[in-house]
């Protein structure tokens, strides 16, 4: 048992408020957040001074498989490689305040099962599988002249491989219902070109309309949703009507498409640090001259379509989308954002609005009575200066996972 004290809570339900708290947290849920004071017998009472206590971020849109910038070769490290280099950046995410991660591809329930078992350190995570991609889509990695089998059965499918690739409406079928059999919590597709991938045109349409309308109705049938990686707004709008609750990426995102979106109530989730990454240090980290011509053209575009997105109501989860060494600025994100849209609406994208889209709607993501006490202490406050919640967590000096201390350095 653990009680906070003199905290100021920053949350959804507390934009500007300037009172002192306690929060008592009882096994791994917070049971009572107060101006009272608080006395409970064997409890731990910490006196947090005043610092900033707010929920524990989620990020909707990682790769924590993805050790390697360039993903062909990702996909090709000998599974030992690929899940010893994750547990460092799994522990990276943890440290720097993000509590829950959805996996967009690589990650298995395995990896979900060592986390939640304390095998290793990591967020909460929320695992697609291998997302699916069809021949010659965003998931397939082959350049022009390779020849190769597309993609090996699933015994002989490496763990650092982020998707699997799969045409034609019995295969997609069989393929949604194989990930789910495997753990996966959620359904990934390729509905777009995309940035990383060597063959693909940014404005490609992935997936017949048949194919999507099968894979969501399977997902519908193991109770989920799908997800898609998608830019234009042609592709947006076309796989929003045929049933995909959440866009990956959106960055050339029309307002057709965004009135289609906020129609049917599917939420967006851009990853603007990832363009911003690559720009800056892409090319020395191996990463191609195509693919690195194709990230310019769709960077700028990003930041308008937060823009677009808010305009229409479309609500944002925040992420990240980072490849090997550009792990490290998942928190610029929220500055990158915070220009466009202020400070306190990027926390609330990060942390209540990333709870709703993995389901988790008032358990993460607050900080109240009934919820998961996934609680971050900072030193500073983001409101003033988001800032303090980027780098590597230097000025997090706190990191409550399920009501157990994560990271402590200074509480």
């Amino acid at each position: 048992m653990i009680i906070l004290t003199n905290a100021r809570v920053l949350d959804a339900d507390h934009e500007a408020d300037d009172g002192r708290y306690s929060i008592l947290i009882e096994g791994d849920r917070i049971r009572e957040v107060t101006t009272r004071p608080i006395d409970r017998d064997g409890a731990e009472v910490i006196d947090v001074g005043g610092r900033t206590v707010m929920p524990g971020m989620v990020d909707c849109h990682a790769h924590v498989i993805a050790s390697v910038a360039n993903l062909g070769l990702n996909g090709r490290l000998p599974n030992t490689f690929a899940l010893l280099r994750a547990v460092p950046i799994l522990a990276g995410m943890l440290r720097r305040g993000f509590t829950t991660v959805r996996d967009a591809g690589g990650a298995d329930y395995a990896m979900s099962k060592a986390i939640e078992e304390g095998v290793i350190a990591g967020p909460r995570l929320f695992v697609a599988g291998k997302a699916l991609s069809q021949t010659g889509g965003h998931g397939d990695f082959r350049d022009r002249f390779d020849n190769s089998d597309p993609d090996p059965c699933g015994c002989n499918r490496n763990l650092g491989a982020i998707g699997r690739i799969v045409d034609g409406v019995d295969e997609v079928r069989k393929a949604v219902r194989e990930e789910m059999r495997a753990g996966a919590h959620q359904i990934k597709i390729m509905a777009s070109g995309g940035v990383a991938s060597p063959t693909d045109p940014i404005g490609n349409l992935q997936f017949s309309v048949d194919e999507v309308r099968a894979i969501v109705e399977e997902a519908a049938s193991h109770q989920t949703y799908v997800m898609a990686h998608a830019y234009t707004g042609k592709a947006i709008k076309r796989v929003v009507e045929l049933g995909i609750r959440t866009i990956e990426h959106g960055n050339l995102v029309d307002d057709e498409a965004a009135a289609s979106m906020a129609k049917h109530g599917a939420f967006a989730v851009p990853t603007l640090v990832t363009y911003d990454a690559m720009s800056r240090v892409g090319a020395q980290m191996g990463l191609s001259a195509d693919v690195l011509a194709k990230n310019e053209s769709v960077r700028l575009q990003g930041l308008k379509a937060l823009e677009i997105f808010k305009r229409h109501g479309v609500k944002m989860g925040l992420g990240s989308d980072l490849l090997g060494d550009m792990q490290q600025f998942q928190s610029d994100e929220l500055s990158i954002r915070a220009e466009i849209l202020g400070t306190f609406e990027v926390i609330c994208q990060a942390t209540a609005v990333g709870a709703e889209i993995v389901g988790k709607k008032d358990e993460l993501g607050i900080v109240k009575a009934g919820a998961f006490a996934d609680l971050l202490v900072v030193d500073g406050d983001p409101l003033a200066d988001i800032r303090v919640l980027g780098g590597q967590g230097e000025r997090i000096v706190g990191v409550l996972k399920a009501g157990a201390w994560a990271s402590r350095t200074g509480v």
